[in-house]
């Protein structure tokens, strides 16, 4: 599931066969620029997989069950691992733009959650979230970091619906809270795949920091530039760990 600017790994996708997701029955369409709409079936390093290019959003007007479908979706067709990426804002003072930030955990910081409603039989109707990100593939990326010589810096992702960038006071109080990154995806599609048993490893792609002494403008094309550029570092990263983690 790739995020803004992250899409070229789909590029490295073999054998595949696309569908633009207007052409899916009862799929939301991504609305938003950096996201270009796609459900790839193919290979990547030599395994069989799903990739969306472009996910749905919270802020976009679509609701919890619209924007966590396609993890049903998955769950369907025998999806037993979910590879999660997206772009978000630092807020640990030890990160860098362009630093690639392996998901240790999550905050869920929307306002809906997506198992709210009827419970479906893929889960209990409370699900434990002890190990949201899988331990075993948190590791197992720390070891191609090592091996490639690829910078990881490791944290807590905090979900917001924006979208609206945050303000500096705001930022403050993500990082207080115990945030690392903050951005307006991830969590619910998470919350559900883990609902389903599917298991799941994220990254998110540090594009732009905040909460620090001198408060910095931000703009979604600087957001996607930055994405841009940490690209071949995540797409080496991911291609390795999926070929190694089937």
């Amino acid at each position: 599931m790739l995020g803004t600017g992250l899409g070229q790994l789909a590029s490295e996708i073999t054998d595949k066969t696309e569908f633009p997701y207007e052409e899916i029955p009862n799929f939301p369409v991504s609305t938003v620029e950096g996201h270009s709409g796609k459900l790839i079936f193919g290979k990547l390093g030599g395994v069989d997989i799903l990739a969306m290019q472009g996910r749905f959003h919270y802020y976009e007007g679509y609701s919890m069950k619209d924007v966590t479908f396609p993890v049903r979706v998955m769950y369907e067709l025998g999806i037993k691992t979910l590879f999660v990426s997206n772009a978000a804002g630092g807020m640990n003072p030890a990160f860098k733009i362009g630093d690639i930030m392996v998901i240790t955990d999550h905050i869920n910081f929307f306002p809906e959650h997506p198992l709210r409603g009827k419970n479906f039989p893929t889960g209990p109707r409370f699900p434990d979230m002890h190990e949201a990100y899988d331990h075993e593939l948190v590791n197992l990326a720390s070891q191609i970091a090592k091996e490639k010589n690829i910078r990881l810096v490791y944290g807590v992702y905090l979900g917001t619906q924006g979208p609206t960038f945050e303000t500096p006071a705001e930022y403050r109080m993500y990082r207080t809270l115990g945030g690392d990154t903050v951005g307006m995806s991830t969590v619910p599609e998470v919350i559900v795949a883990n609902h389903c048993g599917i298991r799941c490893f994220g990254v998110s792609i540090v594009t732009d920091l905040g909460g620090f002494d001198i408060p910095v403008e931000v703009s979604h094309e600087e957001v996607q530039e930055a994405a841009n550029k940490a690209q071949p570092v995540m797409t080496e990263l991911m291609r390795e760990m999926i070929k190694r983690s089937n």
